[in-house]
C-alpha cells in the first residue's frame, strides 16, 4: 500500500455559534470564535490517498488530477469565503473544523475513486492554525 498526499492552502472566515443558545452561552462555549462579525484563518488541507500503483503509470493517483479535483471541488468554493454564509456544502451546519473536514471528505472521496479506481481517500488533515488541526479518516 502506498500513501500519496497533496497539500493545499486557503483563507476563509467562519463563526462558531449555536442559534439555539443565547449570545452569552455561545460566548461562554466558543469564546472569541463566536464573534458576531466572524473571524478568519489561513487553512492548510492535506489530502492523503492510498492504493497500489497502477502498473501502466506507476501512480496511485496522478498528482495533477488530485490537485485539480481538490482545487475545483473544494478550494475554489472556500478560498476567501465565509464558510457559514457563502459555502453551499456548509449551509445549515456548524462551521467547526470537525464538521468542515467531514463535509470535504463527503465530496472528495467519490471523486477520487472515479478518477483513480485503484485508489481510495485515506485521510484528510485540516490545519486551522499551525497548532490546531483535525484528522479525518471517513
Amino acid at each position: 500500500m502506498v500513501f500519496v498526499s497533496r497539500k493545499e492552502h486557503f483563507n476563509a472566515a467562519h463563526k462558531l455559534y449555536n442559534p439555539t443558545w443565547t449570545q452569552e452561552r455561545n460566548k461562554e462555549v466558543f469564546g472569541a470564535c463566536a464573534n458576531e462579525y466572524y473571524h478568519g484563518h489561513n487553512f492548510e488541507l492535506i489530502v492523503t490517498v492510498k492504493g497500489e500503483p497502477n502498473p501502466e503509470t506507476g501512480f496511485v493517483i496522478d498528482l495533477k488530477v488530485l490537485s485539480n479535483l481538490v482545487k475545483t471541488l473544494i478550494i475554489d468554493k472556500v478560498d476567501h469565503k465565509n464558510l457559514n454564509m457563502e459555502v453551499d456544502f456548509m449551509q445549515g451546519k456548524m462551521a467547526s473544523c470537525e464538521i468542515f473536514v467531514a463535509e470535504i471528505w463527503r465530496i472528495l472521496a467519490p471523486a477520487i475513486k472515479a478518477a483513480a479506481p485503484l485508489a481510495d481517500l485515506h485521510k484528510l488533515t485540516l490545519y486551522e492554525t499551525p497548532r490546531n488541526f483535525v484528522e479525518y479518516y471517513g
